[in-house]
Protein backbone atom coordinates (compact mmCIF):
# COMPACT_ATOMS: atom_id res chain seq x y z
CA UNK A 1 0.00 0.00 0.00
CA UNK A 2 1.12 3.64 -0.79
CA UNK A 3 1.17 6.30 1.61
CA UNK A 4 0.23 9.91 0.13
CA UNK A 5 2.86 12.47 1.64
CA UNK A 6 2.47 16.08 2.47
CA UNK A 7 -0.13 17.75 5.49
CA UNK A 8 -2.93 18.41 2.50
CA UNK A 9 -2.63 14.56 1.38
CA UNK A 10 -2.15 13.06 4.95
CA UNK A 11 -5.88 14.94 5.76
CA UNK A 12 -7.20 13.40 3.00
CA UNK A 13 -5.95 10.00 4.34
CA UNK A 14 -6.99 10.93 7.42
CA UNK A 15 -10.61 11.86 6.01
CA UNK A 16 -10.89 8.69 3.94
CA UNK A 17 -9.70 6.56 7.18
CA UNK A 18 -12.66 8.33 9.10
CA UNK A 19 -15.35 7.68 6.54
CA UNK A 20 -14.47 4.26 6.32
CA UNK A 21 -14.25 3.80 9.93
CA UNK A 22 -17.77 5.47 10.16
CA UNK A 23 -19.45 3.15 7.78
CA UNK A 24 -17.88 0.16 9.50
CA UNK A 25 -18.94 1.35 13.20
CA UNK A 26 -22.27 2.75 11.64
CA UNK A 27 -22.35 5.90 15.22
CA UNK A 28 -25.07 7.58 15.47
CA UNK A 29 -24.46 11.52 15.29
CA UNK A 30 -25.67 11.99 18.89
CA UNK A 31 -21.76 12.69 20.10
CA UNK A 32 -21.09 16.17 21.14
CA UNK A 33 -19.77 18.00 18.00
CA UNK A 34 -18.95 21.08 19.90
CA UNK A 35 -15.52 22.72 18.52
CA UNK A 36 -12.06 21.60 20.49
CA UNK A 37 -11.79 23.34 23.10
CA UNK A 38 -15.62 23.97 23.79
CA UNK A 39 -15.59 24.31 27.35
CA UNK A 40 -19.26 23.52 27.66
CA UNK A 41 -19.69 20.13 26.72
CA UNK A 42 -23.09 18.01 27.49
CA UNK A 43 -22.27 16.11 30.98
CA UNK A 44 -24.99 13.08 29.82
CA UNK A 45 -24.19 12.33 26.25
CA UNK A 46 -26.27 9.82 24.16
CA UNK A 47 -25.56 6.74 24.04
CA UNK A 48 -22.98 5.55 21.08
CA UNK A 49 -22.77 2.44 19.19
CA UNK A 50 -19.56 0.22 19.95
CA UNK A 51 -17.70 0.62 16.64
CA UNK A 52 -16.91 -2.56 14.42
CA UNK A 53 -14.05 -1.55 12.40
CA UNK A 54 -11.26 -3.85 11.10
CA UNK A 55 -9.00 -4.79 13.86
CA UNK A 56 -5.42 -3.13 13.86
CA UNK A 57 -2.83 -5.33 13.56
CA UNK A 58 0.57 -5.76 14.88
CA UNK A 59 2.75 -3.81 16.91
CA UNK A 60 2.99 0.09 17.29
CA UNK A 61 5.27 1.16 14.60
CA UNK A 62 6.14 4.94 15.37
CA UNK A 63 9.82 7.00 14.75
CA UNK A 64 11.09 6.72 17.66
CA UNK A 65 9.78 3.30 17.99
CA UNK A 66 7.80 2.71 21.37
CA UNK A 67 9.61 0.91 24.29
CA UNK A 68 7.40 -1.75 24.97
CA UNK A 69 4.17 -2.99 24.13
CA UNK A 70 1.83 -5.88 25.93
CA UNK A 71 -0.66 -6.86 23.21
CA UNK A 72 -4.21 -8.14 24.34
CA UNK A 73 -7.40 -9.94 22.12
CA UNK A 74 -9.48 -7.08 20.15
CA UNK A 75 -9.77 -4.96 18.14
CA UNK A 76 -8.00 -2.15 19.04
CA UNK A 77 -8.55 1.60 18.23
CA UNK A 78 -8.95 3.88 15.39
CA UNK A 79 -10.64 7.67 14.59
CA UNK A 80 -14.26 7.39 13.50
CA UNK A 81 -16.90 9.50 13.53
CA UNK A 82 -18.35 10.24 16.49
CA UNK A 83 -15.26 10.17 18.61
CA UNK A 84 -14.28 12.21 21.27
CA UNK A 85 -11.18 13.51 23.04
CA UNK A 86 -12.31 13.13 26.77
CA UNK A 87 -10.37 15.46 29.52
CA UNK A 88 -11.66 14.55 33.03
CA UNK A 89 -9.56 17.44 34.12
CA UNK A 90 -11.33 19.82 32.50
CA UNK A 91 -10.41 23.11 30.14
CA UNK A 92 -7.90 25.02 32.42
CA UNK A 93 -6.20 21.76 33.09
CA UNK A 94 -2.31 21.18 32.30
CA UNK A 95 -3.03 18.93 29.26
CA UNK A 96 -5.67 21.25 27.58
CA UNK A 97 -3.30 22.18 24.88
CA UNK A 98 -2.02 18.91 24.05
CA UNK A 99 -6.00 17.69 23.60
CA UNK A 100 -6.38 20.16 21.62
CA UNK A 101 -3.46 19.16 19.88
CA UNK A 102 -4.56 15.51 19.11
CA UNK A 103 -7.79 16.33 18.46
CA UNK A 104 -6.98 18.80 15.31
CA UNK A 105 -3.99 15.86 14.42
CA UNK A 106 -7.27 13.60 14.03
CA UNK A 107 -9.18 15.35 11.98
CA UNK A 108 -11.09 17.55 14.19
CA UNK A 109 -12.32 15.37 17.00
CA UNK A 110 -14.36 17.16 19.56
CA UNK A 111 -13.12 17.53 23.09
CA UNK A 112 -14.82 17.48 26.05
CA UNK A 113 -14.19 18.13 29.65
CA UNK A 114 -14.72 17.55 32.65
CA UNK A 115 -15.69 13.93 34.38
CA UNK A 116 -18.02 12.66 31.08
CA UNK A 117 -19.10 8.96 30.70
CA UNK A 118 -15.84 7.37 28.06
CA UNK A 119 -17.90 5.92 24.97
CA UNK A 120 -16.65 3.59 22.64
CA UNK A 121 -14.17 5.44 20.06
CA UNK A 122 -12.84 8.24 22.12
CA UNK A 123 -9.80 9.24 23.13
CA UNK A 124 -9.41 9.76 27.26
CA UNK A 125 -6.28 12.01 28.37
CA UNK A 126 -5.52 11.94 32.41
CA UNK A 127 -2.72 13.12 35.07
CA UNK A 128 -2.10 10.39 36.83
CA UNK A 129 0.15 12.54 39.30
CA UNK A 130 -0.21 16.29 40.34
CA UNK A 131 2.31 18.21 38.26
CA UNK A 132 4.89 19.61 41.07
CA UNK A 133 4.19 22.92 42.64
CA UNK A 134 6.48 25.47 40.91
CA UNK A 135 6.53 23.31 37.27
CA UNK A 136 4.25 25.64 35.01
CA UNK A 137 1.94 24.34 32.58
CA UNK A 138 4.49 23.23 29.12
CA UNK A 139 7.35 23.15 31.09
CA UNK A 140 10.34 21.69 29.19
CA UNK A 141 10.61 17.94 31.24
CA UNK A 142 13.09 17.52 34.02
CA UNK A 143 13.90 14.05 33.65
CA UNK A 144 12.85 11.40 31.41
CA UNK A 145 10.46 10.08 34.58
CA UNK A 146 8.71 13.33 33.54
CA UNK A 147 8.11 12.20 29.85
CA UNK A 148 6.88 8.59 30.59
CA UNK A 149 3.41 8.12 29.57
CA UNK A 150 1.22 4.45 28.95
CA UNK A 151 -1.37 4.35 26.35
CA UNK A 152 -4.27 1.13 26.26
CA UNK A 153 -6.17 0.08 23.30
CA UNK A 154 -9.31 -1.38 25.08
CA UNK A 155 -12.84 -2.19 24.27
CA UNK A 156 -12.84 0.41 21.08
CA UNK A 157 -11.36 3.32 23.47
CA UNK A 158 -7.91 4.46 23.63
CA UNK A 159 -6.87 5.79 27.61
CA UNK A 160 -3.34 8.16 27.21
CA UNK A 161 -1.82 8.98 30.81
CA UNK A 162 1.04 10.55 32.60
CA UNK A 163 2.58 11.81 35.25
CA UNK A 164 3.12 15.04 33.31
CA UNK A 165 1.79 17.15 30.41
CA UNK A 166 4.62 16.20 28.84
CA UNK A 167 4.31 12.84 28.74
CA UNK A 168 1.03 13.11 27.80
CA UNK A 169 2.25 15.04 24.51
CA UNK A 170 4.30 12.99 23.73
CA UNK A 171 1.80 9.87 24.33
CA UNK A 172 -0.74 11.81 21.67
CA UNK A 173 2.87 12.06 18.78
CA UNK A 174 2.56 8.11 19.10
CA UNK A 175 -1.50 8.26 18.46
CA UNK A 176 -0.80 10.79 15.62
CA UNK A 177 2.00 8.60 13.96
CA UNK A 178 0.08 4.94 14.63
CA UNK A 179 -2.32 6.74 12.90
CA UNK A 180 -0.60 7.53 9.92
CA UNK A 181 1.18 4.26 10.08
CA UNK A 182 -1.60 1.83 10.41
CA UNK A 183 -5.12 3.59 10.55
CA UNK A 184 -4.74 3.43 14.33
CA UNK A 185 -3.36 1.47 17.77
CA UNK A 186 -3.55 -2.60 17.97
CA UNK A 187 -5.10 -3.79 21.55
CA UNK A 188 -2.95 -3.57 24.06
CA UNK A 189 -1.09 -1.35 26.20
CA UNK A 190 2.48 0.71 25.55
CA UNK A 191 4.41 1.82 28.11
CA UNK A 192 7.13 4.43 26.82
CA UNK A 193 9.85 6.58 28.06
CA UNK A 194 13.17 7.95 27.07
CA UNK A 195 16.74 7.20 27.83
CA UNK A 196 17.92 10.08 28.09
CA UNK A 197 16.70 13.45 28.79
CA UNK A 198 18.16 15.72 26.32
CA UNK A 199 17.57 15.10 22.75
CA UNK A 200 17.43 18.10 20.00
CA UNK A 201 18.82 19.78 17.24
CA UNK A 202 21.01 23.10 16.97
CA UNK A 203 20.75 25.63 14.23
CA UNK A 204 23.32 27.90 12.77
CA UNK A 205 21.39 30.75 12.19
CA UNK A 206 23.69 33.69 12.09
CA UNK A 207 26.02 32.81 9.31
CA UNK A 208 22.64 31.87 7.03
CA UNK A 209 19.49 33.45 8.01
CA UNK A 210 16.74 31.21 8.08
CA UNK A 211 13.10 32.61 8.35
CA UNK A 212 10.72 32.47 11.22
CA UNK A 213 8.10 29.84 9.44
CA UNK A 214 11.04 27.77 8.48
CA UNK A 215 12.11 27.37 12.11
CA UNK A 216 8.98 27.07 13.15
CA UNK A 217 8.10 24.40 11.11
CA UNK A 218 11.37 22.61 12.82
CA UNK A 219 10.17 23.02 15.85
CA UNK A 220 7.00 21.11 15.00
CA UNK A 221 9.45 18.05 13.19
CA UNK A 222 10.96 18.17 16.51
CA UNK A 223 8.45 17.79 18.77
CA UNK A 224 6.65 15.24 16.50
CA UNK A 225 10.40 12.80 17.08
CA UNK A 226 9.89 13.46 20.83
CA UNK A 227 12.84 15.65 20.33
CA UNK A 228 12.96 18.66 23.01
CA UNK A 229 15.66 20.84 22.30
CA UNK A 230 16.65 23.36 19.84
CA UNK A 231 19.96 25.63 20.03
CA UNK A 232 19.62 28.76 18.28
CA UNK A 233 23.92 30.27 17.12
CA UNK A 234 22.59 33.72 15.94
CA UNK A 235 25.23 35.71 16.42
CA UNK A 236 28.40 34.76 14.57
CA UNK A 237 31.38 36.66 12.51
CA UNK A 238 28.98 36.51 9.37
CA UNK A 239 25.73 38.37 11.47
CA UNK A 240 23.98 38.95 14.42
CA UNK A 241 20.03 37.82 13.81
CA UNK A 242 17.81 38.93 16.60
CA UNK A 243 16.75 42.59 16.86
CA UNK A 244 18.54 44.13 19.40
CA UNK A 245 17.27 47.33 21.60
CA UNK A 246 20.29 48.35 22.89
CA UNK A 247 22.80 47.61 20.35
CA UNK A 248 20.49 48.00 16.85
CA UNK A 249 24.17 48.99 15.28
CA UNK A 250 24.97 45.35 15.15
CA UNK A 251 21.87 43.50 13.31
CA UNK A 252 21.85 42.26 10.45
CA UNK A 253 19.75 43.63 7.48
CA UNK A 254 18.02 39.85 7.79
CA UNK A 255 17.35 39.00 11.17
CA UNK A 256 14.39 37.84 13.44
CA UNK A 257 12.50 40.44 15.04
CA UNK A 258 11.71 40.04 18.70
CA UNK A 259 7.90 39.53 18.06
CA UNK A 260 9.11 36.28 16.06
CA UNK A 261 11.34 34.86 18.54
CA UNK A 262 8.89 35.23 21.32
CA UNK A 263 6.03 33.65 18.64
CA UNK A 264 8.74 30.66 18.37
CA UNK A 265 9.84 30.48 21.92
CA UNK A 266 5.90 30.08 22.57
CA UNK A 267 5.51 27.31 19.76
CA UNK A 268 8.41 25.67 21.31
CA UNK A 269 7.24 25.55 24.71
CA UNK A 270 3.67 24.05 23.96
CA UNK A 271 6.24 21.28 22.36
CA UNK A 272 7.84 20.48 25.45
CA UNK A 273 11.13 22.28 23.34
CA UNK A 274 13.34 24.10 25.33
CA UNK A 275 14.64 27.05 23.17
CA UNK A 276 18.23 27.15 23.95
CA UNK A 277 20.19 30.72 22.85
CA UNK A 278 23.56 30.90 21.96
CA UNK A 279 25.76 34.28 22.13
CA UNK A 280 29.41 32.70 21.46
CA UNK A 281 32.30 34.72 23.08
CA UNK A 282 34.89 35.32 23.48
CA UNK A 283 35.03 34.55 19.57
CA UNK A 284 33.08 34.16 16.84
CA UNK A 285 31.84 37.81 17.67
CA UNK A 286 32.66 39.43 13.98
CA UNK A 287 29.51 41.10 13.20
CA UNK A 288 29.80 42.34 16.99
CA UNK A 289 33.16 43.80 16.09
CA UNK A 290 32.56 45.21 13.45
CA UNK A 291 31.14 47.68 14.94
CA UNK A 292 33.32 48.22 17.92
CA UNK A 293 36.65 47.61 16.46
CA UNK A 294 38.45 49.20 19.27
CA UNK A 295 37.68 46.22 21.61
CA UNK A 296 38.67 43.56 18.44
CA UNK A 297 41.92 41.38 19.60
CA UNK A 298 45.13 42.15 17.45
CA UNK A 299 48.22 40.45 17.70
CA UNK A 300 51.63 41.98 18.26
CA UNK A 301 51.96 43.09 15.50
CA UNK A 302 48.96 45.04 15.26
CA UNK A 303 46.80 43.22 13.23
CA UNK A 304 43.61 42.31 14.10
CA UNK A 305 42.08 39.01 14.61
CA UNK A 306 38.61 38.61 12.64
CA UNK A 307 36.08 37.66 15.19
CA UNK A 308 38.13 37.65 18.61
CA UNK A 309 37.55 40.54 21.20
CA UNK A 310 40.59 41.33 23.44
CA UNK A 311 39.24 40.00 26.89
CA UNK A 312 42.07 42.29 28.87
CA UNK A 313 40.28 45.46 28.28
CA UNK A 314 37.02 45.96 30.65
CA UNK A 315 34.47 47.73 28.09
CA UNK A 316 34.82 44.27 25.93
CA UNK A 317 33.43 42.72 29.18
CA UNK A 318 30.86 44.84 29.37
CA UNK A 319 29.80 45.28 25.87
CA UNK A 320 29.00 41.29 25.71
CA UNK A 321 27.34 41.90 29.33
CA UNK A 322 24.72 43.87 28.25
CA UNK A 323 23.85 41.60 24.98
CA UNK A 324 23.99 38.89 27.69
CA UNK A 325 21.04 40.78 29.86
CA UNK A 326 19.16 41.51 26.43
CA UNK A 327 18.80 38.49 25.05
CA UNK A 328 18.30 36.16 28.56
CA UNK A 329 14.96 38.53 29.20
CA UNK A 330 13.94 37.65 25.61
CA UNK A 331 14.39 34.30 25.53
CA UNK A 332 11.77 33.70 28.67
CA UNK A 333 11.65 30.31 30.55
CA UNK A 334 8.75 29.17 33.23
CA UNK A 335 8.75 29.38 36.76
CA UNK A 336 10.63 26.95 38.12
CA UNK A 337 11.70 25.29 34.74
CA UNK A 338 15.01 24.29 33.51
CA UNK A 339 16.45 27.61 32.07
CA UNK A 340 18.87 27.17 29.10
CA UNK A 341 22.09 29.22 27.78
CA UNK A 342 25.08 28.60 25.98
CA UNK A 343 27.87 30.92 26.52
CA UNK A 344 29.70 29.76 23.26
CA UNK A 345 34.00 29.36 24.16
CA UNK A 346 35.26 27.56 21.09
CA UNK A 347 37.97 28.66 18.96
CA UNK A 348 38.95 31.58 20.20
CA UNK A 349 42.38 32.42 18.23
CA UNK A 350 44.55 33.94 21.04
CA UNK A 351 44.13 30.06 22.16
CA UNK A 352 44.91 28.79 18.53
CA UNK A 353 48.92 29.81 18.60
CA UNK A 354 51.36 28.24 18.81
CA UNK A 355 52.60 30.47 21.19
CA UNK A 356 50.16 32.78 22.49
CA UNK A 357 52.19 34.80 25.74
CA UNK A 358 54.23 36.29 22.84
CA UNK A 359 51.78 36.27 19.92
CA UNK A 360 49.54 38.37 22.79
CA UNK A 361 51.57 40.13 25.29
CA UNK A 362 48.29 42.32 26.19
CA UNK A 363 46.45 39.04 26.95
CA UNK A 364 49.56 37.55 28.64
CA UNK A 365 50.24 40.98 30.97
CA UNK A 366 46.21 40.79 31.68
CA UNK A 367 46.52 37.20 32.78
CA UNK A 368 49.67 37.96 35.43
CA UNK A 369 48.32 40.85 36.73
CA UNK A 370 44.95 38.95 37.38
CA UNK A 371 46.22 35.69 38.49
CA UNK A 372 49.45 36.28 39.85
CA UNK A 373 52.95 35.65 38.17
CA UNK A 374 52.29 32.51 36.94
CA UNK A 375 48.78 33.61 35.34
CA UNK A 376 47.91 31.81 32.13
CA UNK A 377 46.02 33.49 28.76
CA UNK A 378 43.68 30.03 29.21
CA UNK A 379 43.54 31.24 32.77
CA UNK A 380 42.04 34.72 31.77
CA UNK A 381 39.64 33.16 28.95
CA UNK A 382 38.68 30.52 31.83
CA UNK A 383 37.92 33.61 34.22
CA UNK A 384 36.21 35.52 30.78
CA UNK A 385 33.30 32.98 30.82
CA UNK A 386 33.23 32.42 34.28
CA UNK A 387 32.17 36.00 34.68
CA UNK A 388 29.87 35.62 31.57
CA UNK A 389 28.06 32.85 33.53
CA UNK A 390 27.73 35.01 36.66
CA UNK A 391 25.82 37.58 34.04
CA UNK A 392 23.25 35.23 32.57
CA UNK A 393 22.58 33.45 36.11
CA UNK A 394 22.07 36.43 37.51
CA UNK A 395 19.46 36.84 34.62
CA UNK A 396 17.80 33.91 35.60
CA UNK A 397 19.37 31.33 33.78
CA UNK A 398 20.31 27.91 35.45
CA UNK A 399 21.68 25.22 33.23
CA UNK A 400 24.95 26.64 31.52
CA UNK A 401 26.76 25.19 28.58
CA UNK A 402 29.77 25.55 26.78
CA UNK A 403 31.24 24.33 23.91
CA UNK A 404 33.89 21.67 25.22
CA UNK A 405 37.15 23.10 23.34
CA UNK A 406 36.57 26.38 26.46
CA UNK A 407 37.24 23.89 28.68
CA UNK A 408 41.35 24.35 30.04
CA UNK A 409 42.71 21.62 32.26
CA UNK A 410 45.50 22.54 35.07
CA UNK A 411 45.12 26.00 35.24
CA UNK A 412 44.96 28.60 38.15
CA UNK A 413 41.69 29.13 36.72
CA UNK A 414 38.86 26.21 36.75
CA UNK A 415 35.07 26.33 34.68
CA UNK A 416 32.18 26.23 37.12
CA UNK A 417 31.66 22.94 37.84
CA UNK A 418 27.57 22.75 36.99
CA UNK A 419 28.62 23.62 33.13
CA UNK A 420 27.94 21.49 30.95
CA UNK A 421 30.51 20.51 28.43
CA UNK A 422 29.11 20.05 24.51
CA UNK A 423 31.73 18.20 22.94
CA UNK A 424 31.66 18.28 19.26
CA UNK A 425 35.83 17.97 18.48
CA UNK A 426 38.88 16.47 19.31
CA UNK A 427 40.96 17.86 16.29
CA UNK A 428 41.56 21.11 18.57
CA UNK A 429 45.17 22.03 19.82
CA UNK A 430 45.73 20.52 22.82
CA UNK A 431 42.68 18.51 22.60
CA UNK A 432 41.54 16.04 25.31
CA UNK A 433 39.99 12.82 25.41
CA UNK A 434 36.14 13.36 26.65
CA UNK A 435 36.99 10.36 29.42
CA UNK A 436 38.87 13.78 31.17
CA UNK A 437 35.83 15.90 31.31
CA UNK A 438 34.08 13.28 32.71
CA UNK A 439 36.09 11.76 35.10
CA UNK A 440 36.26 15.05 36.46
CA UNK A 441 32.72 14.87 37.02
CA UNK A 442 31.59 16.61 34.08
CA UNK A 443 28.16 16.25 32.28
CA UNK A 444 28.58 15.96 28.88
CA UNK A 445 26.70 16.80 26.20
CA UNK A 446 26.88 14.48 22.94
CA UNK A 447 27.66 16.74 19.89
CA UNK A 448 30.37 14.33 17.92
CA UNK A 449 31.07 16.14 14.89
CA UNK A 450 31.87 12.64 13.09
CA UNK A 451 28.00 12.00 12.75
CA UNK A 452 26.21 15.05 14.32
CA UNK A 453 27.63 17.63 12.35
CA UNK A 454 26.18 19.18 9.10
CA UNK A 455 27.91 21.72 8.06
CA UNK A 456 27.30 22.99 4.74
CA UNK A 457 29.50 23.05 1.99
CA UNK A 458 31.37 20.10 3.34
CA UNK A 459 34.64 22.12 4.09
CA UNK A 460 37.56 21.08 6.40
CA UNK A 461 37.00 17.19 5.23
CA UNK A 462 33.32 17.53 7.08
CA UNK A 463 30.90 15.32 5.02
CA UNK A 464 26.78 15.33 5.30
CA UNK A 465 25.99 13.27 7.95
CA UNK A 466 23.49 10.48 7.35
CA UNK A 467 20.81 9.02 9.14
CA UNK A 468 21.71 5.39 8.25
CA UNK A 469 24.82 5.88 9.85
CA UNK A 470 23.66 7.61 13.29
CA UNK A 471 21.08 4.46 13.64
CA UNK A 472 23.54 2.09 12.52
CA UNK A 473 26.68 2.88 14.79
CA UNK A 474 25.97 5.93 16.31
CA UNK A 475 24.98 5.85 20.46
CA UNK A 476 24.96 8.59 22.92
CA UNK A 477 28.24 6.79 24.57
CA UNK A 478 30.05 7.96 21.30
CA UNK A 479 31.27 10.96 22.12
CA UNK A 480 33.96 11.55 19.39
CA UNK A 481 35.24 9.45 16.65
CA UNK A 482 33.60 6.27 16.14
CA UNK A 483 33.92 4.46 19.23
CA UNK A 484 32.62 4.67 22.87
CA UNK A 485 34.16 6.74 25.41
CA UNK A 486 37.02 5.01 27.62
CA UNK A 487 34.86 5.27 31.08
CA UNK A 488 33.34 3.15 33.37
CA UNK A 489 29.38 2.39 31.88
CA UNK A 490 28.38 4.18 35.25
CA UNK A 491 29.45 7.29 33.76
CA UNK A 492 27.58 6.93 30.98
CA UNK A 493 24.21 6.96 31.59
CA UNK A 494 22.01 9.52 31.19
CA UNK A 495 22.77 11.46 34.77
CA UNK A 496 26.60 11.88 32.93
CA UNK A 497 25.89 11.82 29.34
CA UNK A 498 21.78 13.29 28.91
CA UNK A 499 21.64 13.42 25.36
CA UNK A 500 22.95 14.88 21.84
CA UNK A 501 21.85 17.54 19.48
CA UNK A 502 22.18 17.44 15.60
CA UNK A 503 23.81 20.42 14.75
CA UNK A 504 23.51 22.24 11.49
CA UNK A 505 26.50 24.93 10.58
CA UNK A 506 26.33 27.02 7.88
CA UNK A 507 29.93 27.44 7.10
CA UNK A 508 29.01 28.04 3.35
CA UNK A 509 25.64 29.80 3.44
CA UNK A 510 25.32 29.35 -0.30
CA UNK A 511 25.50 25.94 -0.53
CA UNK A 512 21.86 25.06 0.12
CA UNK A 513 18.88 26.60 -0.17
CA UNK A 514 16.24 26.14 3.41
CA UNK A 515 14.53 23.49 1.65
CA UNK A 516 17.01 21.26 0.76
CA UNK A 517 18.59 21.97 4.32
CA UNK A 518 15.27 20.46 5.98
CA UNK A 519 15.23 17.22 3.29
CA UNK A 520 18.97 16.29 4.62
CA UNK A 521 18.64 16.68 8.04
CA UNK A 522 15.00 14.35 8.12
CA UNK A 523 16.56 11.54 8.22
CA UNK A 524 19.74 12.20 10.99
CA UNK A 525 16.90 13.71 13.15
CA UNK A 526 14.71 10.67 12.83
CA UNK A 527 17.95 8.43 13.71
CA UNK A 528 18.75 10.65 16.38
CA UNK A 529 15.41 10.37 17.60
CA UNK A 530 15.34 6.61 18.07
CA UNK A 531 18.95 6.24 19.03
CA UNK A 532 18.52 8.78 22.44
CA UNK A 533 14.66 7.59 23.09
CA UNK A 534 15.75 3.74 22.98
CA UNK A 535 18.85 2.53 24.56
CA UNK A 536 18.52 -1.03 22.59
CA UNK A 537 20.02 -2.11 19.45
CA UNK A 538 17.04 -0.98 16.77
CA UNK A 539 14.96 -3.90 15.76
CA UNK A 540 13.94 -2.63 12.23
CA UNK A 541 16.40 -2.48 9.33
CA UNK A 542 17.17 0.23 8.28
CA UNK A 543 15.57 0.17 5.59
CA UNK A 544 12.49 -0.39 6.53
CA UNK A 545 13.27 2.40 9.39
CA UNK A 546 13.45 4.76 6.72
CA UNK A 547 10.57 3.63 4.86
CA UNK A 548 8.43 4.11 8.06
CA UNK A 549 9.95 7.31 8.60
CA UNK A 550 8.86 8.34 5.01
CA UNK A 551 5.67 7.20 5.80
CA UNK A 552 4.40 8.67 9.32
Amino acid sequence: MSYPKGPANWAALLAAALAVASALTGCSDAADTRPPGSPGASATPAAAPTPTWAAVTGPPRTVPAVRAFRPADGRGWRPSKGARVVVPAGAKSAVADEAQLLARDLGGLPVVWGKQAVRPGDVELKLTGKTAAGRPNNAPARNTADEAYTLTARNTRLTLTAPTDAGVFYGTRTVKQAVRAAGGLPEGTIEDRPGRPQRGMMLDNARKPFSADWIEARIRELGDLKLNQLQLHFSDDQGFRIQSDTHPEIVSADHLTKDQVRHLVRVARSRHIAVIPEIDSPGHLGAVLEHYPDLQLRNAQGSPVRGAIDISKPKAAELVDSLLREYAALFTNPKGAPAYWHLGGDEYQALMSSNPEARYPQLAQAAREKYGPNGSIEDLATGWLNDREKTVRAAGKNRIEAWNDGFFADGQVQADKDRVADYWTGKEIGARDPAAYLDEGRTVMNFNDEYLYYVLGEPNEFTYPTGERIYRSWTPRVLRGTAPVSVPESQTGPARIPGARFAIWCDLAGSQTPQQVAAGIRMPLAALAQKTWDPRPPAMSWTDFKALADRV
